[in-house]
Order: C-alpha cells, then structure tokens, then sequence
C-alpha cells in the first residue's frame, strides 16, 4: 500500500509501521534481532532500523511515536542511512494501540493537510 502518510510506533523491540489514508490502514510488525531491552550490536540495530525504513517506501511522510530514545535514533539514522524516509516528527507516546496510533497520527497530520489544501495559503 502506498499512502502519503505513515506513523510509527517503536521501542528497540518492535515496531509498528501504520501506513493510512483517509479510509485504510495497513499494519506490519517488525521484531528486533536482539533480546536486549537496549541495543548493543549495532548489526543488528542496523538490521532493524532498515527493515523498517524498506516497509515505509513509497510514503511521503513519517511520524514516529514511542516510549524511549528508539525513535529518535531511528530519525537519525535515517539521516545518514535512508534520507527517502522522511521523518517530520517525533513524538514520545507509551504503549497505545494501533487503533490509537493512527488516530493520533491522522489528528497529527490533518492540520498540514488542511494547510496544502487551502487557497488563501498557496502564493
């Protein structure tokens, strides 16, 4: 599913890549290599971090949640690893459902998508 917009919620678990549009979600899950609450091998972060950022190709904006530093991490390495993935945001949430995510994300995202569709806006 291609879609303008995705969320995802991550720790240096798991994570949950939510890409939406205004009538479906389509979810996927992706576990970490590592049984470490925090990463230690950067291989395997690496591993992670890329999968994530291959299931987000194709969308034309990210915003990422979670509890800890994972997703500011993930943001950075991005930077320097996948700059197709654009990160607008981060944003520190706990452990919501997906359902909450996404609402969050859709809420997140409406105040932009108003913005590119109103005239008086446009020069």
């Amino acid at each position: 599913m291609i879609t303008f917009h995705a969320v995802v919620w991550m720790d240096h678990q798991e994570a949950h890549v939510l890409m939406f549009d205004r009538e479906h979600v389509e979810g996927q899950r992706i576990k970490s290599r590592t049984h470490h609450k925090h990463p230690g091998n950067a291989a395997d972060t690496s591993m992670f971090y890329g999968a994530i950022a291959e299931a987000l190709q194709g969308t034309h904006e990210v915003l990422v949640t979670g509890p800890g530093i994972a997703r500011n991490e993930f943001r950075d390495w991005c930077k320097q690893h996948h700059e197709d993935v654009v990160i607008v945001d981060s944003v520190s949430s706990d452990h919501p459902t997906d359902a909450q995510v996404v609402a969050m994300a859709r809420q997140y995202f409406k105040k932009f998508d108003n913005m590119a569709t109103d005239p008086a806006l446009s020069h």
